[in-house]
């Protein structure tokens, strides 16, 4: 029986360097993420379809119709979880006692029966950061901010791009277009089809005044529709105002749109500095996580992919091991080596292999640090310590190779 030996279209394999530049990403991501008060949480990946594709979130939207479903041996209808956001929902219904407002991270891989592409994959890590039961504009400039400290660090230079549902349905209203929902989805293409073929596509649900007008409008800076009390417009007053005590700049984008039946408020989309990508998005989103306690829960997030990041994230990446012990028949002796150096949290492996393939093996996965530890060594307590890089030998007391080695 012939077996394919290779990954299903659209799952990759990590190895070592990009595998250790993800951990050391994912470190980043989640040190600020705890910074910040964000308390990490789990849950599974199979949930009931049911819940996966509940009433707030639209079927049309391309993440809940492209999950995976499967059956069980129950013949239980379940599904890969999609994305994290609408697990919040059933957590709330759960757990009666949480108390809010709750601040929670999650950073896991999620599933998409999705067409794969460049840089799309149909399992990906996710890396979220909500507020829940918190109204107020204070936590979605929190987020923003701990976002931007995650990319300094990792070198990443983006801008931020807002809108606010709220407003964008006041814009169309003020031209008196009724299909709202079909006018956004127009709107939401301007990017991939550009401005002409937008505006005759919204030909279909309004007239051409009406269109004309409507993108007249959408060219008015910020000022216009907060001096004109359009709704929506102090929100994103208050964002701009807030953004600026922690030094970030915004960009007031009024075309921008975002998941149709999800976002309620202030909407976000971060992009590298140039370029159309985006890094990531979120938003206010008060209509989702409390529909199974019968009353509407505020809700503010902010999501990213791990793979997004990690593709244009300037970090420093720790060799795993750091050091090979090679025992030249002493191996009491190396055993006791490693264990002390284990103990000073240096990562290390000890082999009695013959010091050519060790050598090999250590320049094979970038080990810098070699020690040699021989009947001569052992004699004078002394330790060989070889840089791979330069190819500098010394001769070192214990103190002093772990000197040099933390």
């Amino acid at each position: 029986m012939n077996i394919e030996v290779e990954n299903v279209k659209g799952f990759q394999d990590f190895l070592p360097p990009e595998s250790l530049k993800r951990d050391a990403v994912r470190k980043v991501v989640e040190k600020y993420f705890k910074l910040y008060g964000f308390s990490p949480i789990e849950t599974p990946i199979v949930e009931f379809d049911e819940l996966m594709k509940g009433d707030n979130l639209d079927e049309e939207d391309g993440a809940v119709s492209d999950r995976f479903r499967l059956k069980d041996r129950g013949g239980r209808n379940l599904g890969l979880r999609y994305e994290f956001t609408f697990q919040l929902a059933r957590i709330l219904k759960q757990n009666p006692n949480l108390k809010l407002p709750f601040r929670r991270y999650q950073i896991g891989e999620n599933f998409r029966d999705e067409p794969i592409g460049l840089g799309r994959f149909r399992q990906f890590v996710q890396c979220d950061a909500d507020i829940v039961g918190d109204s107020s504009i204070e936590g979605e400039a929190e987020i923003l901010a701990m976002f931007f400290d995650i990319l300094k660090e990792l070198k990443i230079e983006a801008e931020i791009t807002v809108n606010n549902r709220k407003l964008l349905n006041a814009i169309i209203e003020s031209v008196q277009i009724n299909d709202k929902k079909n006018i956004m989805k127009e709107i939401d293409k301007l990017e991939k089809i550009g401005e002409d073929n937008v505006k005759a596509n919204l030909k279909k649900y309004a007239d051409g005044n009406q269109v004309l007008t409507l993108f007249k409008l959408m060219e008015k800076p910020i000022e216009f529709f907060i001096e004109n009390k359009f709704d929506g417009a102090n929100e994103l007053e208050d964002l701009f105002d807030l953004c600026k005590k922690y030094s970030l700049k915004l960009r007031f984008n009024p075309y921008m749109v975002r998941g149709f039946g999800y976002y309620t408020g202030n909407i976000i989309e971060i992009v590298r500095e140039g370029t159309k990508g985006s890094l990531a998005g979120g938003g206010r989103y008060d209509k989702v996580v409390g529909k199974y306690v019968g009353k509407e829960v505020p809700a503010f997030g902010l999501s990213f992919g791990l793979e997004r990041i990690c593709e244009f994230a300037k970090v420093k990446i720790e060799n795993i091991p750091e050091v090979m012990v090679i025992s030249i028949e002493e191996d009491n002796e190396a055993v006791k080596l490693v264990r002390k150096l284990r103990k000073e949290k240096i990562s290390c492996v000890k082999t009695n292999e013959k010091v050519g393939k060790s050598m090999e093996y250590a320049n094979s996965y970038g080990i810098q640090y070699v020690i040699l530890l021989g009947n001569d060594e052992v004699k004078q307590g002394k330790y060989k310590l070889k840089d791979m890089n330069s190819g500098e030998e010394k001769l070192l007391s214990e103190a002093q190779l772990i000197n040099v080695l933390k």
